[in-house]
């Protein structure tokens, strides 16, 4: 044979029920999976992760595909800082029972933490870190305490 006619594609599994996270920005899958705390001690049901998959609605993206559970508001607020054009799909009985955009806010608080050190959120003082949002393509954050610019908001996240 010639040419390309044994390629097959091949695309993630459906889920029975579960969430389905779309259109995540390219590159932070692995990132949106440390925010679900999904690590190999903790892995009870199945899990899909495409990682730089094509799309027409966006250049590249990832996606997550994660049976038996659905997010919470705190944890969908966390995936906004990385991947503010995301989509929440809620699957029951392998349909999509909701979906949703993730939204990010122009207020954070207790989400993240500052990146500096000296910052009253990061000396023992029960402050919750809060940032104002400054840009959103990509997720930019200003620390309302230091006015520290967040650096690697992934890293920071709570």
């Amino acid at each position: 044979m010639t040419g390309n006619a044994n390629i097959k594609e091949i695309m993630l599994p459906p889920i029975r029920n579960g969430t389905v996270i779309d259109h995540i920005t390219c590159g932070q899958a692995l990132n949106v999976m440390r925010i679900l705390n999904v690590n190999e001690n903790n892995i009870d049901s199945s899990i899909s992760i495409g990682i730089h998959v094509s799309s027409e609605e966006m250049e590249w993206k990832d996606i997550v595909k994660i049976e038996d559970r659905e997010l919470d508001a705190k944890t969908v607020d966390k995936i906004a800082l990385i991947a503010p054009d995301a989509t929440i799909s809620i699957i029951r009985d392998f349909y999509v029972a909701e979906k949703y955009k993730v939204r990010l806010e122009d207020h954070v608080v207790g989400l993240a933490k500052c990146s500096n050190p000296n910052c009253i959120t990061n000396r023992g003082e029960p402050v919750s870190p809060e940032f104002n949002v400054i840009g959103r393509h990509p997720p930019q954050l200003r620390c309302c305490y230091c006015d520290r610019m967040l650096t690697n908001i992934s890293d920071n996240l709570l």
